[in-house]
């Protein structure tokens, strides 16, 4: 993995994907490739075959955004429980992000681990996210816009989350005293 998918597959075209393998059980980082010129760059963001190829899950149901004003907000920690669990595709179209992801498979050899990985409209990072992982970001400057591809729809009776700070996971925050919705400083810790 880590090469650039259009250098390694004879189907695939120019302005291809790079996926990079997480230290979590079937996470990944995917950085576009830009094919750059004088107006700028292009970049694939979404390709069901390439995905497809890669062994991820291609589906695509809903896409969603998140708009923070102020430094320091999180949002997290989300699920959405089985039969309804999602695949998430995540990055960070406006300002900067410290993305987290908890492997909540208990048959993972992961199991209860996190990753984290700065996304930023600069540097166009995405991060895959499978299904059994809850998800929750930090935003690191005002003004951030987050862009979510899910592959399933909203089951509202399905939402599920786990407390930010459960010390069962010791996710490492880079701003202390965040910004909380009343929701997500509601999450219980996780039980194993």
């Amino acid at each position: 993995m880590g090469r650039a998918f259009y250098n390694s597959h004879p189907k695939a075209r120019s302005g291809g994907m790079k996926p990079i393998r997480l230290p979590l059980s079937g996470a990944y980082l995917i950085e576009p490739d830009l094919v750059l010129d004088e107006r700028g760059f292009f970049a694939r963001t979404w390709c069901a075959e390439q995905f497809r190829l890669l062994g991820l899950n291609e589906k695509l149901a809903q896409c969603s955004i998140s708009s923070n004003t102020r430094r320091g907000t999180l949002r997290g920690m989300h699920f959405q429980a089985g039969p309804h669990a999602e695949t998430k595709l995540v990055r960070c179209c406006s300002g900067a992000i410290y993305d987290v992801i908890v492997d909540l498979r208990p048959t993972s050899p992961t199991y209860c681990r996190w990753s984290a990985a700065e996304l930023t409209s600069a540097n166009h990072k995405m991060l895959y996210v499978p299904e059994g992982f809850a998800h929750g970001f930090q935003t690191l400057v005002d003004n951030t816009e987050v862009f979510y591809q899910i592959s399933v729809a909203f089951q509202p009776e399905y939402a599920r989350g786990v407390r930010w700070n459960d010390p069962l996971f010791g996710i490492e925050w880079p701003i202390p005293n965040p910004i909380l919705s009343a929701r997500d400083s509601a999450f219980a810790d996780h039980t194993r």
